[in-house]
């Protein structure tokens, strides 16, 4: 286990998640705004979670967590380390069942913390397809701050999509996060 928040348990990735994490990932509307196509095959799913599962979360590049709620994987979080080990891309992905409950805000926020204060990392980025609002408000709504657009920049499921850029930075996170002072009386 990597994190705990009230609700979710950020973990690796084991063989028994292969047929849940295929079943999310082949839904059309999960995989609409990501780099695969639905669906997944079960097989495709045994060899990522395995992957998954062996990586190492602090060697550059992507490690994906398990985003586990009560002993069911209900989505994943990809972190990519870069190579100074000071910076990281995120990403996130949520069974459509589990979206709008607060389940991705509060395992974002969780990886936040663990990344930022434990593990001290200098930013975390994150980019998402321009219309995919859903996951736009949830970063603005966890504290990443809107950066640019990137008008036409990714060549997607056959079509030119735009690139909004998201960015959070590790003291705007510890000022953000402290609680206010209470004024002496």
């Amino acid at each position: 286990m990597f994190v705990r928040t009230e609700r979710l348990t950020l973990r690796r990735f084991t063989p028994a998640d292969a047929e849940r994490f295929a079943a999310y990932r082949s839904d059309p509307d999960v995989a609409r705004f990501q780099g695969w196509d639905a669906p997944v095959p079960l097989t495709e799913a045994q060899e990522s979670v395995e992957r998954f599962g062996q990586a190492d979360p602090e060697a550059p590049g992507w490690f994906q967590y398990a985003v586990d709620l009560d002993g069911v994987l209900i989505g994943d979080l990809g972190v990519n380390l870069h190579k100074n080990l000071m910076q990281a891309d995120l990403g996130f992905t949520f069974a459509t069942e589990y979206q709008g409950k607060g389940y991705a805000s509060e395992a974002v926020r969780g990886l936040l913390e663990y990344l930022f204060v434990e593990r001290k990392l200098h930013r975390v980025s994150a980019e998402a397809d321009a219309r995919n609002t859903a996951s736009a408000r949830l970063l603005e709504r966890v504290g990443f701050t809107r950066e640019g657009l990137r008008l036409s920049n990714t060549w997607m499921k056959g079509e030119w999509t735009d690139d909004l850029l998201f960015g959070y930075l590790r003291d705007d996170y510890l000022n953000r996060s402290r609680p206010t002072p209470v004024p002496s009386t």
